[in-house]
């Protein structure tokens, strides 16, 4: 009997006519049951944001590809409740996002949210960034190691709850060979907010400054330039457990 096909679900938070998912759209279906559900717009650094305040709406491509108005955890919610509503997706794939997804900035991240809530539903799931990504960059390695990864997946035993935020080092017309598993890195913060006037004299700010990282081994960020692949296991839970059995050893009165 032939093994069946895994159902998977991608989606991203650059939109869906970037290069990054449509490469990934593209490798994953030669192997897999793909459905794409994507954003129509760019909705980086959405976070783990859900659209409660207005209505959200589909566009239907194709048989295997939707868009929606809403963010990339809109679009988990929308495909697993919706589109999925009779048989469940066995993994989601974010990405392939065009840009770094390492350290603190998973936070901000609409790529790594979605495979956050991936996690939350039980779903394995994985996000995907190249950090050195130039426009006109090609996807196609990039999505050839995210087949490589989905072969191999099964026998590393993950609890769903955990999900895989994935980052490669930029392009060099080579296939990926080389990766290790990593730890979260940490980015020391250097933003600025620009403050300037429009035409008409009303004062507007835009949040700008570029990311210095702690080059600390075995970090995402130092794997990655290195020019190897960061794998970085996650999970949602933030308690601080030492913190925690420090605390309640305290018998702290209030």
């Amino acid at each position: 009997m032939a093994k069946r096909k895994k159902r998977i679900l991608i989606t991203n938070d650059d939109g869906y006519y970037t290069e990054g998912i449509t490469k990934l759209f593209r490798a994953l279906q030669r192997v897999a049951d793909v459905c794409m559900v994507a954003p129509d717009r760019e909705q980086s650094a959405s976070s783990h944001s859900l659209t409660l305040n207005r209505p959200l709406r589909i566009h239907k491509l194709d048989s295997h590809r939707y868009t929606t108005d809403g963010t990339p955890t809109d679009c988990i919610m929308l495909a697993v409740h919706l589109l999925f509503k009779k048989r469940r997706p066995d993994m989601i794939i974010s990405g392939i996002n065009h840009g770094p997804n390492m350290g603190d900035d998973v936070t901000y991240s609409g790529t790594v949210a979605a495979a956050i809530e991936g996690s939350i539903i039980g779903i394995p799931s994985m996000a995907v960034s190249m950090s050195g990504y130039e426009p006109g960059m090609s996807m196609t390695r990039a999505a050839a190691f995210v087949v490589r990864i989905l072969k191999q997946y099964d026998s590393w035993e993950l609890d769903p709850a955990t999900f895989l935020n994935i980052n490669l080092p930029r392009d060099t017309g080579k296939p990926y060979r080389k990766f290790e598993f990593t730890k979260q890195g940490i980015r020391l913060y250097k933003d600025i907010i620009v403050h300037k006037k429009d035409p008409r004299g009303k004062p507007y700010y835009w949040i700008g400054g570029r990311p210095k990282w702690k080059t600390t081994k075995g970090t995402d960020f130092e794997t990655v330039s290195r020019g190897v692949v960061s794998i970085t296991p996650l999970r949602l839970n933030f308690t601080d457990t030492e913190s925690l059995e420090r605390l309640k050893e305290a018998k702290i009165t209030i």
